[in-house]
């Protein structure tokens, strides 16, 4: 049922109303190309982020730290 309603279902970026089949909203889950747009640009500003450990990784042999011989 990919065409069935949705209801309650909102644009993640300006929250506005998408009722109808999914066939209606070729940019889901956004409402159209521009929140799109705003949701990968918010990505790559950096707004949105993964949760970490917040700890730096430990610099190893592989990661430019040299090893005494």
């Amino acid at each position: 049922m990919p065409d069935a309603p949705r209801p309650g279902l909102k644009c993640p970026v300006c929250h506005s109303d998408m009722p109808g089949p999914a066939a209606e909203w070729p940019s889901l889950p956004f409402c159209s190309p521009r929140c799109k747009v705003i949701d990968l640009g918010r990505w790559l500003g950096e707004k949105y982020r993964l949760p970490g450990s917040g700890k730096p990784e430990p610099a190893g042999p592989d990661h430019g730290e040299e090893q005494g011989s």
